[in-house]
């Protein structure tokens, strides 16, 4: 997916390498920069890095579904399934990077404080998986986890400077969509049974 390459004459062209036409300044860097000056203080930056950390190739997501799968023995199962929807959201996520092919931020004014596996930037795979998990862990514990840790993942990506407004809102989506999938094969197993 390209960015919006609308420009006014209040946006500004951004310097280029020689051999590449100037990048030009969109509404989405406007709002990057903007995320990243109000908030990416020492102590923000230090969570949103742990954040990143605990969110990559969902891991800490997997992690969480292997402990409820361990304690909660009558819902096993329930529990590896949700795992597995997670894993599947962030293989999605993946192969939709994969296709989509946008390149992450790479403007001067917005500084990249976290390292990432691939330059590719849509959808955010942290914002993807996190929701998924959020949605699916949320309806095994009876807990709306949903306002509690998809904002806030979603938000590090930016104060991180790894992601555009619209890469974590379509990651956030896809995960959305996919919990949902598996909620409703998880019902319908349920019912079956």
């Amino acid at each position: 997916m390209a960015e919006l390459t609308t420009a006014t004459g209040s946006e500004e062209a951004v310097a280029a390498p020689a051999d590449e036409a100037p990048a030009t300044v969109t509404p989405e860097t406007v709002a990057l920069r903007k995320v990243q000056g109000a908030l990416a203080k020492p102590a923000v930056v230090k969570t949103a890095r742990a954040m990143s950390l605990f969110g990559e190739h969902a891991g800490g997501w997997l992690a969480i579904g292997a402990v409820g799968a361990l304690v909660d023995r009558e819902r096993r199962g329930e529990w590896l399934t949700a795992a597995a929807g997670v894993a599947a959201a962030h293989a999605a996520s993946i192969a939709v990077k994969r296709v989509v092919r946008r390149r992450r931020p790479s403007d001067p004014e917005v500084q990249v404080l976290v390292g990432t596996p691939s330059k590719l930037s849509f959808p955010s795979s942290h914002a993807t998986s996190t929701t998924a998990a959020a949605v699916l862990y949320g309806g095994l514990t009876g807990k709306k986890l949903t306002p509690a840790v998809v904002p806030p993942m979603m938000v590090s990506r930016l104060v991180l400077g790894v992601h555009y407004p619209s890469d974590v809102v379509a990651g956030s989506a896809l995960g959305g969509a996919v919990a949902w999938g598996v909620r409703r094969f998880m019902r319908r197993r349920r019912n079956r049974g």
